[in-house]
Parts: C-alpha cells; structure tokens; sequence
C-alpha cells in the first residue's frame, strides 16, 4: 500500500465493503464513458484493431472496467470513500488505466496497432471520464453496503472492541468473569 495514504487509516474496517462497492462503481461508471467512446468513434477503432465486434468490445470492456473498479476499491481502501476528494482519487486513477491499457497493453496485444486522432483522444476522456464518474459514485454505492453493527448477524461474524483484541492473542477479554487486569 501506498503509505501517504496510510495517514487517515487506510485499512477498510469490519462494516466497510470496497471491494463490492468498487465493482458497482466500475459498472455504473461504464455509462459515460461508452457514450464518450461511441461519440468519439473510438469504440469502432477499438473493436476493429481487437478484431471483435461491438457487442463483444463492450461486453469484455464493461468486464474489464467493473474488475478495475474493484481494484481502486481495494487499492484506496478508506480513500476511495471520501465524497469530498474521490472524484480525484478516481480520475487519477482512469489516467493510470488509459496508460497502462490503451497506451501499452493495447498495442501490445494487437501487434503494434492503436487508435489515433479523435478516436485516441476519445479513449482518453472516456478513462477519465470513467475514473471521475467511479470516483464519485464510489462513496454513495459504498455507504449503501455498509452493514450496521447494531446487527446482531454482524455482531457474531467479527469481533469488536476487546474482543477483537483479545482474539489475537488468545487471552481473555478482560470484561469475561475471571479475567486479571494488568
């Protein structure tokens, strides 16, 4: 993990669920981003060097986007729920992934072709516009599956306060009858 992000606490705790909530927010986030990919006429050329056609471009894409989602989810952890600054988080990151994918990784498995002019410039916006668009979604689809500690269900799948603490080590909690205080 990055550490600078280690500052606020990065570890998801017990009720928090990034890894469901990225997936959502990379399959949400695909909306705006297709629409900008079919505008630009860069889902055509992406389809065309792939050698696939347009139903399968944005099958394995949306795949391929839902997948990424969860990785932000699980790589920013307590970050990527921020309302404020996720956005950010997110188009960052949509500009990682257009490096990684349309710069390197595309051309790689399509024997040196990619796509140029408006449909190059239209991957571009659509990654981060994807990015932007999950990076803002991600905090309200993640608040929604948080589960309640007042849940008794929860309650006995994690342990809380002390008794996660003592869980570790095997020693009593120091609220159970017969346990010593240090």
């Amino acid at each position: 993990m990055p550490s600078f992000l280690s500052a606020h606490g990065l570890d998801p705790g017990p009720t928090q669920r990034p890894l469901p909530a990225g997936l959502i927010s990379g399959a949400l986030a695909t909306l705006p981003a297709t629409l900008m990919l079919a505008l630009s006429g860069a889902l055509r050329a992406e389809a065309d060097i792939l050698g696939l056609s347009l139903a399968a471009t944005l099958g394995i894409g949306c795949a391929i986007m839902a997948a990424a989602g969860g990785v932000y989810g699980r790589l920013f952890g307590r970050g990527a729920n921020d309302g404020r600054g996720g956005w950010l988080f997110g188009m960052a990151y949509g500009f990682l992934l257009w490096m990684a994918g349309a710069v390197l990784v595309l051309p790689l498995i399509s024997g040196g072709e990619a796509p140029a002019g408006i449909a190059a410039i239209g991957i571009f916006v659509s990654l981060v516009l994807w990015g932007t668009a999950m990076g803002g979604i991600f905090p309200h689809v993640h608040r929604r599956l948080h589960v309640d500690i007042s849940d008794p269900g929860m309650r006995s799948r994690s342990k809380l306060g002390s008794e996660a603490a003592s869980a570790d080590t095997g020693h009593p909690s120091p609220r159970q009858p017969g346990s010593r205080r240090p």
